[in-house]
C-alpha cells in the first residue's frame, strides 16, 4: 500500500510560519515573506515526522511530491525531510510539462494527503481532483487544511 503526501503546506512550512496561527502562515504565503522561498529552512508542521513514522511502521510505502522543480530546491527539501526525521521514501516532482496529476496518475498511491491549497486559490487547485476520473476512484483523498498539519489524522487512519 502506498500514501504519497505532499511536502510544502501538507506536511512542511516556512520557517517564519513558526508559532502563527493558520490564516497567518496563508496570508504570509500570499504576500511572499522572505522565508517562503528559502527551502532549506523549512520545518514540520507540528508532530508531522512522527505521523508519517507511524505510517510507515504500519508497512505503507511513504511517497513524498514537492511542489519544486529545480534540482537545488528539490534537494533542500528532501534534506529537510531527512533532517526532521521523516522516513525514507521517494520524492517525487514535476518534470518538464508535468503536472501533479501526470505523477499521481503514474504512481496510483492507495491513499493521497494533500492540502487544500488555500493561499493559491483554494480545493480548485487540489491535485485529485485533475487525476482522470478511472484512476481518482482508485486514490482515497485525505484532505487537510493548508498548513493545519497531520496531527489530527488518526493513527490507524489507513485500515
Amino acid at each position: 500500500m502506498k500514501i504519497l503526501i505532499f511536502t510544502e503546506g501538507t506536511i512542511l512550512m516556512h520557517k517564519n510560519s513558526l508559532g502563527r496561527k493558520r490564516e497567518e502562515i496563508v496570508e504570509q504565503v500570499k504576500n511572499k515573506e522572505s522565508s517562503v522561498k528559502d527551502y532549506n529552512s523549512y520545518i514540520p508542521i507540528g508532530n508531522a515526522a512522527s505521523k508519517v513514522n507511524l505510517w510507515k511502521g504500519n508497512g505503507f510505502d511513504i511517497l513524498y511530491l514537492t511542489s519544486r522543480r529545480k534540482l537545488k530546491e528539490i534537494k533542500e527539501i528532501k534534506n529537510v525531510l531527512n533532517k526532521n526525521n521523516f522516513p525514507a521514501g521517494r520524492l517525487l516532482f514535476r518534470k518538464n510539462q508535468e503536472n501533479y496529476s501526470n505523477i499521481i496518475e503514474k504512481e496510483v498511491p492507495d491513499f493521497l494527503v494533500e492540502d487544500d491549497c488555500e493561499s493559491i486559490s483554494g480545493r480548485s487547485e487540489m491535485s485529485i481532483f485533475h487525476v482522470r476520473p478511472e484512476i481518482r476512484k482508485k486514490i482515497k483523498l485525505i484532505e487537510v487544511k493548508e498548513f493545519g498539519g497531520i496531527d489530527h489524522l488518526k493513527d490507524n487512519l489507513f485500515k
